[in-house]
């Protein structure tokens, strides 16, 4: 399935299914108003949504409509925790540990990232996003991927000025953008391999392609792997989103010629590999007016999230209400 949750006034939204080419979609309202009900009482309702699904994409919607992913909120627009891992190599950080952020309020895939100021060195973080079941204390990996229930795109905006020591912090962590549409596993095919999407993420900036890392074989942490690690001392419940952190593919060649091999997903990555190669950094973080675009494609060429698409603007443009 794919859902997805769109503008009706409210902070959670509407949920609604979306047909496998991203054309059409269908309001789930007689079968629940909200995507976290359905995570509470899955085994009951997500039937229920498949049937719909298959109706819609077989062209038997009653009430169809054209989706815009301009009208969508986040899949999960709040969340009871939001946490990120380091799940792929990096020349900027080392620690695969999961970092907490906030779950409170979520950005959709098209809605303007604001801030206070450009020299607060706004970085995109492009990655994947596991949305899970309640998965209970002490799960193994095993366990602990059986509780995967959707998977989303990620634009995990850090503010790097304010992380001195490469931690990221309350403060240094906006709020996080999601792909349009969630899917369910069973969307991937045979491209969801043991925990870990195979299959190449693309990012561009201000229309520039800069990335394209395949997300499967350098995962270092498989989804299963990133959610038992908070199992560890913990139950997590329904609703809860583990990101990956910003794609990557181990760089190659010697210190002089260091290049990743198929681009960045973080300009952070970018900066520290021209430290390494010449002493210092030349790009520059994201500047008011710059736009990201995060796209995931299967293997006949259709977008399977549907694409993030962002400009970065001051905190100066908001009007008043």
């Amino acid at each position: 399935m794919k859902l997805a949750t769109y503008r009706d006034g409210s902070r959670d939204g509407q949920l609604v299914v979306v047909s496998r080419d991203l054309a059409t979609a269908h309001y789930a309202t007689g079968i629940a108003h909200r995507l976290q009900q359905v995570l509470d009482d899955w085994g009951f309702l997500s039937p229920q949504l498949q049937d719909l699904y298959d109706a819609l994409n077989q062209g038997r919607g009653r009430h169809t409509f054209s989706f815009d992913p301009r009208q969508c909120l986040a899949p999960l627009p709040r969340a009871y925790q939001w946490v990120e891992g380091a799940a792929y190599p990096s020349l900027h950080a080392s620690n695969l540990a999961l970092a907490p952020g906030s779950g409170d309020h979520f950005l959709g895939a098209c809605d303007v990232l604001r801030c206070p100021s450009e020299a607060l060195g706004i970085d995109f973080c492009a990655g994947l996003a596991a949305i899970t079941a309640d998965v209970p204390l002490g799960s193994t990996p095993a366990q602990a991927l059986d509780g995967v229930r959707l998977l989303a795109l990620a634009n995990s905006t850090h503010l790097r000025s304010l992380e001195p020591q490469g931690l990221a912090t309350a403060q240094s962590t906006p709020a996080v953008a999601f792909s349009p549409v969630a899917i369910t596993l069973d969307e991937l095919g045979d491209s969801w391999d043991r925990g870990r999407v195979q299959l190449p993420l693309h990012t561009s900036w201000n229309g520039r392609k800069v990335g394209m890392c395949d997300a499967g074989p350098e995962m270092q942490q498989h989804f299963g792997q990133l959610v038992a690690h908070l199992c560890a001392t913990r139950a997590v419940r329904s609703g809860s989103i583990v990101g990956s952190g910003p794609l990557a593919n181990a760089g190659v060649g010697g210190k002089k010629q260091l290049q990743w091999p198929k681009g960045y997903h973080c300009i952070a990555d970018k900066r520290a590999m021209e430290t390494l190669q010449s002493g210092q950094p030349s790009t520059a973080y994201l500047q008011f007016g710059d736009t990201v675009r995060i796209e995931m494609k299967g293997p006949d060429g259709l977008s399977l999230f549907g694409a993030i698409d962002q400009e970065i603007m001051p905190l100066a443009h908001i009007q008043p209400t």
